[in-house]
């Protein structure tokens, strides 16, 4: 449903401005597995096709099987050394 596409770009988009404002600069989205085929399902139904999904918000997709049903905006050089992340759930 075009509503949960919404949802999931909302949340990417709050996370990154939240990293952006503590002084980051968010440049991927980790993926759980199941967060990702949630995400791809509701990008194939709204734009048709079968395309594996790249990006979102501007920030590059990656998946990360241990993750599930979640998702962390992160800020790649940066972490590690800093709280440069921004977790939240995808698939409830």
């Amino acid at each position: 449903m075009r509503g949960d596409l919404i949802r999931v770009l909302s949340l990417v988009e709050e996370k990154a401005n939240e990293l952006k404002l503590d002084g980051f600069e968010p440049d991927v989205v980790l993926v759980g597995r199941k967060a990702y085929e949630f995400i791809k399902a509701q990008v194939n139904e709204e734009f048709g096709g079968d395309e594996e999904v790249l990006e979102l918000s501007g920030l590059k997709v990656r998946i990360l099987d241990e993750l599930g049903n979640d998702a962390v905006v992160i800020d790649s050089k940066a972490l590690g050394y800093a709280p440069a992340a921004k977790r939240f759930t995808v698939v409830m």
